[in-house]
């Protein structure tokens, strides 16, 4: 089993910045290279990806939406991956969560275990 806990949300204002950390345990991930990624829900709207990282942190894919602003990156000696944000807008609103998969997915439906979420809200 894998357990993740999102933290760092919170309120800030339109163009701000937040790092998003997700703090991974259990003894399968120790043990096996898992991917971590990023993934946001809106209210009323479906689950999106935001980002992805490899287990080396050799590779990286994002959002266009979100490319250029949002750096992910991973400290596997603190099991702990991070989502910095930046030039935050009012529309990256949203529930934050983190999840892991033995492969590097685009889709929710790669992830195995997910972090309970994080809520980020961006004012204008």
């Amino acid at each position: 089993q894998v357990q993740l806990v999102e933290s760092g949300g919170g309120l800030v204002q339109a163009g701000g910045s937040l790092r998003l950390s997700c703090a991974a345990s259990g003894r399968t991930f120790s043990t096996m290279a898992w991917a971590v990624g990023w993934f946001r829900q809106a209210p009323g709207k479906e689950r999106t990806f935001v980002a992805t990282i490899t287990w080396s942190g050799g590779r990286t894919y994002y959002a266009d939406s979100v490319k250029g602003r949002f750096t992910i990156s991973r400290d596997n000696a603190k099991n702990t991956a991070y989502l910095q944000m930046d030039s935050l807008k009012p529309e990256d609103t949203a529930v934050y969560y983190c999840a892991a998969s033995r492969y590097l997915g685009l889709d929710s439906g790669s992830y195995d275990y997910w972090g309970q979420g994080t809520q980020v809200t961006v004012s204008s």
